[in-house]
């Protein structure tokens, strides 16, 4: 385990941050208000810095490990020997970072897509069939793809994330909340990838080869006919893969002589603390594909730039960490991934403690979110992850979203349990988050303008 020294590059945002960790936020405005519009202080924002969301900035050229502006305290990239290739970390983990409570983290992470086995296991290649060049690629990425060796990888039953931690935070004990906001998103490359994989998705075919309810066998995507999974060799199971170029802050997509183009909107997918409490680190109860009540691979879109996450803790440190970095998916997800593009990430990490009032009551026991405009409770429907069979009754993802929301409204907002449900009919949208990572997940969005 290391811990760190502060990065020494300063920004007036960094400055911002560092002085409300240790003033708090009311005594950083005041001290603003009393300096004045001219002084280098006002000029400072406590604010998260404004969503990349359609932006150009999002991203501002190739930022390969340890190159560029680190915003961060800390800096964490993603070294071979540290990461894990379909797995997150246990509560029994060694972090290879640690750092206190209300400082930063710039963390660079991979993304999967590109290096994964289905796609020849190397980057180069593959990336550059497509037109990338050589030094668009991230080294990281390459090296990862042809040294990894923490675990023996199964494409068949291992996650695909590669997942970058964990992070010990001093003072996190269990029963505790992380607090991670979301300060920065930068795209490290100008590309992403959307992949489509037989057997998995919104429209794959079951395990007995039968189309799923709802749908006939010609339906079925990608193709059933096209489903070549019994040769054992990734390279020839005709899985797809959609090239996807970032232009002006927006994913572009070919379709013969026509093109697709919508607005990024980066994230990372997976972002969790230690909950598994298995010994090794391949057990299934910590593989990466299903989220769990310490977060992972949880898929919320609206977990952007200057979202703030709260995370139940499980274990001494939190053990945090990120994964499955996205520049754009749509809620449901229903394809199998979204447009996965590797992140550089900047986070503040904070530990809230039982009765300070530093985070809803509701996220000392399950995941809960918050936006600028927006409150997020969240459902899952198998929150304990791959143990003894995997459950992804959406209903189920429903029910305990607006459990949820109505255990946050009541006892955090001290409305009255009848009064928020009837608000919630009237008032809220729930939606669904994904239905590809065998948990289901849904989560709503309660409009704090509505509550006054």
């Amino acid at each position: 385990m290391t811990t760190t020294e502060p990065h020494q590059a300063v920004d007036p945002a960094r400055a911002a941050a560092v002085v409300e960790a240790g003033v708090g936020r009311r005594g950083l405005l005041l001290a603003a208000a009393a300096m004045g519009a001219g002084s280098t202080l006002a000029a400072t924002s406590t604010t998260p810095a404004a969503a990349h969301t359609g932006s150009r900035d999002f991203y501002e050229g190739v930022l390969q490990p340890g190159k560029g502006r680190i915003r961060g305290d800390h800096y964490l990239p993603s070294r071979t020997a540290d990461v894990l290739w379909g797995y997150v970390p246990t509560v029994h983990a060694t972090p290879v970072l640690s750092m206190r409570s209300g400082r930063t983290v710039t963390i660079d992470s991979v993304s999967h897509e590109g290096i994964l086995e289905d796609q020849g296991r190397d980057p180069v290649s593959w990336l550059g069939g497509h037109g990338v060049r050589r030094r668009e690629i991230l080294t990281d990425a390459i090296d990862i793809a042809a040294h990894y060796g923490r675990t023996a990888r199964n494409f068949d039953l291992d996650g695909p994330h590669v997942v970058t931690g964990p992070i010990r935070v001093e003072g996190a004990r269990p029963g505790d909340v992380l607090k991670v906001e979301t300060l920065d998103l930068r795209a490290r490359v100008p590309y992403g990838v959307v992949s489509s994989r037989h057997g998995k998705g919104a429209l794959a075919i079951t395990a007995t080869g039968a189309a799923p309810a709802g749908i006939t066998l010609d339906e079925v995507m990608p193709p059933h006919a096209t489903d070549n999974r019994s040769s054992g060799i990734p390279t020839e199971y005709h899985n797809v893969s959609v090239f996807t170029a970032l232009r002006d802050g927006h994913g572009v997509m070919a379709s013969g002589r026509r093109s697709l183009r919508f607005p990024v909107n980066p994230f990372f997918g997976m972002i969790g603390v230690a909950f598994s409490e298995a010994s090794g680190l391949t057990d299934p109860s910590a593989n990466s594909i299903p989220p769990t009540l310490g977060g992972g691979n949880i898929d919320i879109r609206h977990l952007g730039t200057g979202s703030t996450f709260y995370l139940p803790v499980f274990a001494d440190g939190a053990l945090f960490y990120v994964g499955d970095p996205h520049h754009a998916m749509g809620d449901g997800e229903v394809a199998l991934t979204a447009m996965e593009g590797s992140l550089r990430g900047t986070f503040r990490l904070t530990v809230c403690k039982k009765g300070s009032g530093n985070a809803p009551k509701v996220a000392f026991r399950y995941p809960f979110a918050e936006t600028a405009d927006a409150w997020i409770p969240i459902g899952l429907s198998d929150p304990d992850g791959s143990v003894d069979g995997q459950g992804s009754d959406l209903n189920i993802a429903m029910r305990r979203a607006v459990v949820n929301a109505l255990d946050f409204l009541e006892h955090d907002r001290g409305l009255n349990r009848a009064v928020a449900y009837a608000y919630l009919s009237a008032a809220a949208n729930f939606s669904v988050t994904q239905v590809v990572d065998r948990t289901t997940g849904v989560h709503g969005l309660i409009r704090k303008r509505d509550l006054r």
